[in-house]
């Protein structure tokens, strides 16, 4: 069986700072002022485009043919710790990516911060507020269009589209990193799911099922034989940091209530509206089956790294994370439990009985792009200091790491890897992640983060019994309105 694998290489287009002016005495005439302003304008435009075309041009050259002048510091700031990349491929791939670039220039001063996944997050965003990004970050989609509307991101349109790697890219990947026509990241680290059922095929034999139920009624009736069996329930599932109900299980049961029309006319304020009755579904359902005993009790107070420690420990016979939890799952089996690594199976999240769409659905995607701060066109050498190093670590050396290592892909296309080299667990999840599952579109990858942050917030309430369904959907509706409606008009 042979493999495609995808990954990411990035290019780079930059915004040049050129401002023209022109005076006038006092006794110029509204009449005057204002065609003369208007002209000033558009002169200034033109000078930046014209001086953004040409920087441009010379850092995409500079950085293809290797030839880096650039001998100062570069800034980078992403999440991907040591402690993230013990068996998380992604991470790993990128951490190997980002030595061997500054193996091969001593001369630049790559000066990382390197923060856990969810401080990440946090101080990413004060930075921005506070105009002072990294040179070179990791984008998360949910922050494309407002940091392009203030200008702290560089357009990238151009670099992507002249890269030499442009014709092997998956162009779905780029959709949450755009801002109409305008690219604004290049998608990094590995397509991976945020949402899949990690289970011990042995112990749902023992329970009286082949596979892993395809409804929640059938999830219910075994967890009344785990809970008379030893076990301390059936699913294990972390929400403390409040992202993964949203990101791990919401984004597709929404999907399976409203469809992908539904959410690609959220993204594009085109009509549909978080208050309509098929999320409105989705929102109760998750409340729902949260309280239906399922789930390890304490699911809002713990995080997806203790969860998945309760089903490791044997503790809860299924977990629902992402792909990075089942790097770590089964690298931490394989070396630990043998058998209980060969045990595990892969499935998508049970239907709910009340909903119509796709069964098959789970949320894949690249959630993060390399992004470079708009200022680092004001240098042209540190520009092209810093295409060269996003080309590297997203590039075809990237790619056939992660294949060769992990069985992942991302951005750009890899042909003909053999999977046969693979374990069965890796072949099963790779089949289960790129080929028998349909994918959706992981939600807070888009829209505005004030907008999940009200979700992810309201959603926890609601999850513990706090609260209805309809209130938290108005809402989510009216941050919807005020933080990203609003801006598209």
């Amino acid at each position: 069986m042979k493999k495609k694998v995808l990954s990411c290489v990035l290019a780079s287009s930059m915004v040049a700072g050129i401002l023209a002016g022109c005076g006038s005495s006092s006794s110029d005439t509204a009449a005057t002022q204002a065609p003369a302003a208007a002209a000033t304008e558009a002169a200034a435009e033109a000078a930046t485009e014209a001086a953004t075309e040409a920087a441009t041009e010379a850092a995409t050259e500079a950085a293809a043919d290797g030839e880096l002048a650039y001998k100062g510091t570069l800034n980078l700031m992403h999440y991907s710790t040591s402690e993230e990349s013990e068996g998380n491929g992604g991470s790993d791939g990128f951490r190997t990516m980002i030595q061997n670039w500054q193996d091969a220039h001593p001369d630049i001063d790559l000066e990382q911060n390197v923060l856990a996944n969810d401080e990440y997050k946090t101080q990413i965003a004060t930075m921005a507020a506070a105009d002072d990004l990294p040179d070179v970050f990791l984008l998360q989609g949910m922050n494309t269009k407002s940091w392009a509307a203030q200008g702290l991101i560089l357009d990238m349109t151009d670099i992507i589209k002249d890269s030499p790697y442009y014709a092997d890219y998956n162009q779905d990947y780029f959709t949450p990193f755009k801002d109409g026509d305008k690219l604004y990241g290049l998608p990094v680290l590995t397509g991976g799911t945020c949402t899949v059922v990690i289970y011990d095929k042995a112990a749902w034999k023992d329970a009286g099922f082949d596979k892993f139920p395809s409804t929640w009624e059938d999830v219910k009736k075994a967890d009344e034989y785990f809970k008379a069996n030893g076990y301390d329930g059936t699913i294990a599932f972390g929400n403390g940091g409040q992202w993964q109900a949203n990101s791990d299980f919401l984004s597709t049961i929404g999907d399976r209530y409203t469809g992908k029309d539904w959410f690609q006319s959220i993204i594009d304020g085109s009509g549909a509206a978080f208050t309509d009755d098929e999320f409105v579904k989705a929102l109760q359902f998750t409340a729902d089956i949260f309280q239906s005993g399922i789930f390890n009790p304490d699911y809002n107070d713990v995080t997806n790294e203790d969860a998945r420690e309760y089903f490791i420990a044997g503790e809860y016979p299924a977990f629902i994370g992402g792909n990075w939890d089942e790097s770590y799952i089964a690298a931490t089996l394989k070396e630990d439990d043998e058998e209980a690594y060969n045990n595990l199976g892969f499935a998508v999240l049970p239907q709910p009985a009340d909903a119509t769409q796709d069964p098959d659905s789970q949320n894949i995607g690249l959630g993060y792009a390399m992004a470079i701060n708009s200022k680092v066109a004001d240098d042209p050498d540190k520009l092209a200091a810093a295409v060269d190093f996003c080309y590297y670590v997203t590039g075809p050396d990237f790619a056939n790491y992660v294949a060769t290592n992990y069985a992942l892909g991302g951005l750009t296309k890899v042909a003909d890897v053999d999977l046969s080299s693979f374990s069965q667990v890796d072949q099963d999840f790779y089949d289960y992640s790129y080929v028998s599952t349909t994918p959706c579109e992981i939600y807070d990858s888009y829209v505005d983060p004030a907008v999940w942050s009200v979700c992810n917030t309201e959603l926890q309430s609601l999850m513990n019994g706090d609260g209805d369904a309809k209130t938290v959907a108005a809402d989510i509706q009216k941050a919807y309105e005020e933080n990203y409606l609003s801006k598209l008009k």
